[in-house]
């Protein structure tokens, strides 16, 4: 019982220290997460987007970590044919007996630049900033220690006199930034890259009030499009890159997209997509965590997104195979606008 203690001592303490961001499979739906030079690029005036992810349950079952992020964002015309993106969103993520959690709240700024081209096809160079405020804390109240070991039985009277956390909850600031190209050249082909440098300021993640363990800065590079192949069928391939201390996570992959309705510029459509997930080992190497199938529908205004990890990692002896799934919605508010530019849809 005393090494299981100790195991999810070090493994809290790690996670808390220097715990990993928050992702997302469809990390497409949830571009305000991904960079904040995202903000306010879409082809209508407002956004409103959710997600939600539940991963390792059928290991950790009710303790399984849990993810939710809801975002707003808008576009303001500048000037001809520039515009400024703000946004706002707030995520939580909680995980573990502990019940180590995360909660943000942010603002997002983007300024869009016309570098060429006119309204249906056109370039764009966008740079974007975050500006947050987190919480993290956990519940020391569950934790078991082996100084609670009474003859290989768990016993919560005995004094925890192993508890080494000195503050359990506090918040931090947090800032990053980012930028973007993307050009459209028709209604359904369009190609983006961008790259964002997320904990500029490095904060303390330390649950100990005379040590200074500063929140790893990430590294995220992103790319992707739409190629139509037709005039209703398309592909939309898509990779992003994430770097974060020694942590390295790739995911990639592409989507069908078919056009339902009775022309190409129909707002009925559906999609279907495989991709994987990557991630570094600690002996060095990279593993292939997850596959990952997605499937999207377009109707109107509204997206309506699922996808499913299917785990093929050495783990997947204790998760059976199980990973995670996620919920995502978009809706977006349109209106007449003349000087409106066709953009990726994310």
């Amino acid at each position: 019982m005393k090494k299981i203690s100790i195991l999810i001592l070090a493994l809290t303490m790690s996670f808390a220290s220097n715990a990993q961001d928050i992702h997302f499979s469809q990390f497409y739906m949830a571009p305000l997460n991904l960079n904040p030079a995202m903000t306010g690029v879409m082809n209508c005036k407002q956004r409103l987007s959710a997600n939600y992810r539940n991963q390792w349950a059928s290991v950790l079952r009710d303790k399984a970590f849990q993810t939710y992020q809801v975002a707003y964002d808008t576009k303001i015309p500048v000037g001809r044919y520039d515009y400024i993106g703000v946004g706002g969103s707030l995520w939580g993520d909680k995980a573990g007996s502990l019940n180590f959690r995360t909660n943000q709240l942010s603002l997002d700024f983007a300024y869009s630049k016309r570098m060429g081209g006119y309204r249906k096809k056109a370039s764009y160079l966008v740079m974007g900033a975050e500006l947050g405020l987190a919480q993290r804390g956990l519940n020391t109240l569950d934790a078991r220690w082996g100084s609670q070991n009474n003859n290989g039985v768990f016993d919560p009277t005995l004094p925890s006199n192993e508890n080494v956390f000195t503050r359990d909850n506090f918040m931090f600031a947090d800032v990053s930034a980012g930028l973007l190209w993307f050009s459209v050249l028709d209604d359904n082909t369009n190609f983006y890259i961008g790259g964002a440098y997320d904990h500029i300021n490095r904060a303390n993640q330390s649950f100990t009030k005379d040590k200074f363990v500063p929140l790893f800065s990430k590294f995220t590079i992103h790319a992707g499009g739409e190629v139509g192949m037709t005039d209703r069928v398309s592909f939309v391939p898509g990779i992003v890159t994430f770097l974060q201390g020694p942590y390295l996570q790739v995911n990639g992959g592409t989507s069908m997209r078919f056009i339902l309705g009775s022309s190409k510029r129909s707002t009925e459509a559906i999609q279907f997509g495989v991709w994987t997930r990557l991630a570094n080992k600690d002996e060095g190497g990279m593993l292939m965590d997850a596959l990952i199938l997605s499937t999207r529908f377009e109707y109107s205004q509204f997206t309506i997104g699922f996808s499913y990890d299917q785990n093929v990692s050495s783990l997947k002896s204790a998760s059976r195979g199980n990973g995670g799934f996620e919920f995502s919605l978009q809706y977006k508010i349109c209106g007449n606008e003349r000087r409106n530019v066709f953009c990726p849809n994310f």
